[in-house]
């Protein structure tokens, strides 16, 4: 008995080629060594000797883990978010990877979706690693199911900003110059970008830009969420005001060779 088997050409459908995108994009994230550096060491270090800082880091009144804590969950999605991917990018273009994969049967728009997902995947691991770390610590968030919704709210806001202005900077300028740049970025933002310490230790003057800033913005804001009251109106704008900046001006200027 014979089977007639008849080709049938095509690509996959895009919600599995996206899929597929995002767990690649997700393994080489966590087999680097340097992105895992950004994503979970760093912002552990920080919550840990933040907590055990005492003195040499005033963060205000109120118990210094539940101050702490927020800010640090900033800090792992813009490590992620930002830096990750400026230099993942900036990189695959150096190496003709975007070229490559920009005449695959995964478009481009599918290419930058499996980064966002791969991103958004490996924050949600990170976050639980910090939450359960600050939970041992003795932190203890209010606001119960509004606080979720309001953190999951912000992170998404925040992790496009980012992801925008990374793609942005890695599509503009080369690879090395990204790295330095990414990495510039990232500890002036975590040294004085209102993201560690809550603005209201800034000068009223600076916090006020600090406040526009999507650190100062998402770092208030989760603050502000994880204490009890609703994500403020003007840290959902502004990061919504970042992403679109962000996402307007890469479209126009991002580079994939």
């Amino acid at each position: 008995m014979s089977t007639s088997l008849s080709p049938a050409p095509g690509s996959a459908p895009l919600t599995r080629m996206v899929t597929a995108q995002a767990l690649m994009e997700t393994r080489l994230l966590l087999r680097n060594g340097e992105q895992l550096l950004l994503a979970v060491v760093i912002p552990l270090l920080v919550l840990v000797a933040g907590r055990q800082a005492g003195s040499l880091l005033d963060i205000g009144a109120g118990r210094r883990i539940d101050v702490l804590t927020p800010g640090v969950l900033a800090l792992a999605v813009m490590s992620t978010s930002f830096t990750s991917v400026a230099i993942a990018t900036g990189f695959e273009r150096r190496y003709g990877v975007l070229k490559r994969l920009g005449a695959s049967p995964l478009p481009r728009s599918g290419l930058l979706a499996g980064k966002l997902a791969a991103v958004l995947l490996v924050e949600a691991l990170q976050l639980a690693i910090l939450c359960s770390v600050a939970a041992g610590l003795g932190w203890r968030p209010s606001g119960g199911i509004s606080a979720v919704l309001g953190v999951l709210l912000l992170v998404l806001l925040g992790s496009a900003a980012f992801a925008s202005l990374a793609l942005l900077m890695a599509g503009a300028l080369r690879a090395e110059a990204t790295l330095a740049a990414a990495n510039l970025v990232y500890l002036m933002l975590l040294v004085a970008g209102g993201i560690v310490v809550p603005l209201a230790r800034y000068p009223e003057s600076v916090s006020a830009h600090l406040e526009l800033l999507p650190s100062g913005a998402l770092g208030q804001g989760l603050r502000d969420v994880l204490s009890g009251s609703g994500p403020g109106l003007l840290h959902v704008v502004v990061l919504l005001a970042w992403t679109i900046i962000g996402t307007s001006l890469a479209v126009r200027t991002f580079r994939w060779e």
